[in-house]
């Protein structure tokens, strides 16, 4: 395959992203196995008008490296298309701002769609890894309040934990807190933003399953 071929430059891209084959697939909502289906075996000959503008627009490429035309015009934006989302799957659990809430059966309530240039900006990485989870209790107040919908990035955990808000499992709940690292001993401190929720201080990794840090929070405006 030569590596200007759009095959190569697409297992290229995703080589140097760190995405999976499957991933990808999920990211134009195709079966998993259709990225690798293209790139391994050329079937389909050719990305769909839609997938191409959606991989070009992830991976911040233009879309003549991945099979376009050189003189097809270029929309205005691909959000217009339709073509500029990425659905992430809204789950049936809580985090709580308080005491701790059981986690259950992680049920997936719903798909909430965001432009995937956004997501880029944003999160970086693969966009299989995000999740939607709310808020329980009033322990991040004011940061977060109870109710509040939370994206939550998996990949972005313990093996890079620093300063910020993180959904944590201790036990069999989901707590959500803010980290404060120690520079020197690495060891950190779990707090709440509310004065009246005690802190965790000296904790180490091996204390709480860190599930993944939050980037952003959505509420409804009163």
């Amino acid at each position: 395959m030569d590596a200007d071929d759009p095959r190569a430059v697409l297992e290229r891209l995703a080589r140097e992203r760190g995405d999976d084959y499957a991933s990808l697939s999920r990211l134009l909502r195709r079966n998993s196995a259709y990225i690798q289906q293209y790139i391994k075996r050329g079937t389909p000959k050719r990305l769909a008008e839609r997938d191409r503008i959606v991989l070009a627009e992830y991976f911040g490429v233009d879309e003549s490296l991945l099979g376009a035309p050189e003189n097809r015009k270029k929309p205005v934006s691909s959000f217009d298309f339709g073509g500029d989302l990425v659905a992430i799957s809204q789950y049936a659990v809580g985090a709580s701002a308080g005491p701790g809430a059981l986690t259950g059966e992680e049920e997936e309530l719903s798909r909430i769609a965001f432009p995937a240039r956004w997501l880029r900006k944003l999160a970086g990485g693969n966009p299989a890894q995000l999740s939607i989870i709310a808020v329980d209790g009033d322990s991040m107040e004011p940061t977060l309040s109870d109710g509040d919908e939370i994206l939550v990035n998996r990949d972005d955990g313990a093996e890079r934990l620093r300063d910020g808000i993180y959904v944590l499992r201790q036990d069999d709940a989901l707590i959500v807190k803010r980290i404060a690292i120690n520079p020197a001993s690495r060891r950190f401190t779990i707090k709440s933003d509310n004065a009246g929720y005690p802190d965790w201080p000296d904790c180490g990794p091996d204390d709480v399953d860190v599930i993944g840090r939050v980037i952003w929070t959505g509420r409804r405006v009163a």
